[in-house]
């Protein structure tokens, strides 16, 4: 079924870019001229998502009056300005500012290019793949030789049924998370209210067999340093000559 309620993580420090970052939050870094955040907002809006929580924290009032020009999707701010959450504590936060049901979540320093035209996008698969009587969460996963901008770890192993599981060295099907979860909100209505690292409800779900996975179609990008930047503007001309 579709999903049209979403969450994008853009509250952290971006520490890895500065001095970039010293000005400027991580989310409105220009890739090719485009904030990283609106390469995000565009794909969930592409996707069908009509309202998106999105949490700040660092130049939190530059996230606002850039979010605010939005129409599509809605924004509503989940505001981290007293004290950050980290992945799982601002999910959690944010996920109180939507009315419950399923829920696509995306990271604000990463996105993809080179989907196909007129087939149906990552995302919307993602959401048609998602199934919570059988599963906690599902997640976008890429291979390490579709991505530019990553440091190299491979994350889970990918099972033929597509189960999920912690990636060790030797294992067959290694795949990269690529920042994007189907989910039902519900799912977290037992979350602490502090801090907390969205990777303890990855393990939950391994443990229960919960946790499946979707291969991207395109090409995934990261930008994590500076020198990024000019990798993924190189990433985008590949696949965008045109442009």
């Amino acid at each position: 079924m579709p999903i049209t309620n979403a969450m994008v993580l853009a509250a952290g420090l971006g520490t890895r870019l500065r001095p970039v970052t010293d000005t400027l939050p991580k989310p409105l870094v220009r890739i090719a001229g485009k904030p990283m955040i609106d390469y995000v907002l565009d794909l969930l809006a592409a996707a069908g998502v009509t309202r998106a929580v999105v949490n700040v924290h660092h130049f939190a009032g530059q996230m606002e009056e850039h979010l605010g020009r939005r129409e599509v999707p809605h924004i509503l701010i989940s505001d981290e300005r007293d004290a950050l959450m980290n992945s799982g504590g601002g999910l959690a936060k944010g996920l109180k500012l939507l009315d419950g049901g399923p829920v696509l979540v995306m990271n604000a320093d990463l996105f993809w290019i080179g989907e196909k035209p007129r087939q149906p996008c990552n995302l919307k698969k993602l959401a048609e793949f998602f199934d919570s009587e059988r599963m906690d969460m599902a997640l976008l996963c890429v291979r390490l030789e579709d991505t530019t901008g990553h440091n190299g770890k491979r994350d889970f192993s990918l099972s033929e049924d597509g189960r999920l599981t912690r990636y060790e060295e030797g294992m067959e099907n290694p795949v990269v998370y690529a920042g994007a979860i189907a989910m039902d909100a519900a799912l977290l209505a037992d979350a602490p209210d502090e801090a907390f690292n969205l990777n303890i409800y990855f393990d939950r779900a391994i443990a229960r067999g919960r946790l499946f996975g979707l291969m991207l179609e395109g090409h995934w990008i990261t930008v994590g340093s500076p020198e990024a930047i000019a990798e993924a503007e190189a990433a985008i001309r590949r696949f965008r000559p045109e442009g």
